[in-house]
């Protein structure tokens, strides 16, 4: 499961070629329905566009990582600094149930549940998805969230960004 962000540009064309880019490696089940959120940390910056998406791979989470690196500077992100603007923004928040407790990767993504923009998009696509580490799912964990954390707003299907066909 991958989380996307983008909040400069054409923030939807971001995410976009970050789905195309990752459908090559990534055998897309499912793309949620794209919500609108208020920066977090730095938040001197415009609105984000996130999405989540679901699928397989052969890919190791190290491996996947890599490669939504490597999508996300085609796209142009820099990283000036922590929490800075960005044109594309890849997560993997989790790698099928596994737990990785790593310096630079760890699985769960450690703030998946702090995260309105994750866990409203997650739910959409994949909310009986049983955490590992909780053993709640992602419905559970939402609900029991959602009224603590900022609010996001659906603004576009996941036609916008994927179909089933492509």
């Amino acid at each position: 499961m991958l989380a996307l962000g983008s909040n400069v540009g054409d923030r939807l064309a971001h995410l976009r070629k970050g789905v195309d880019g990752l459908s090559s490696h990534v055998g897309i089940d499912a793309v949620s329905w794209v919500y609108r959120s208020r920066a977090v940390g730095y938040t001197h910056q415009p609105d984000f566009m996130n999405a989540v998406l679901t699928g397989t791979t052969d890919l190791g989470p190290r491996e996947l990582l890599a490669t939504a690196h490597d999508l996300e500077a085609e796209a142009g992100r820099r990283r000036s600094f922590a929490g800075a603007p960005r044109t594309l923004d890849i997560d993997l928040l989790f790698h099928g149930t596994l737990l990785l407790t790593e310096p630079d990767l760890v699985l769960p993504h450690p703030r998946w549940a702090d995260r309105s923009f994750v866990l409203a998009p997650l739910s959409d696509v994949l909310p009986g998805f049983v955490d590992p580490e909780t053993g709640r799912t992602v419905l559970e964990t939402w609900e029991a969230r959602r009224d603590e954390l900022p609010p996001v707003e659906r603004v576009s299907s996941p036609d916008g960004l994927w179909s089933r066909s492509s």
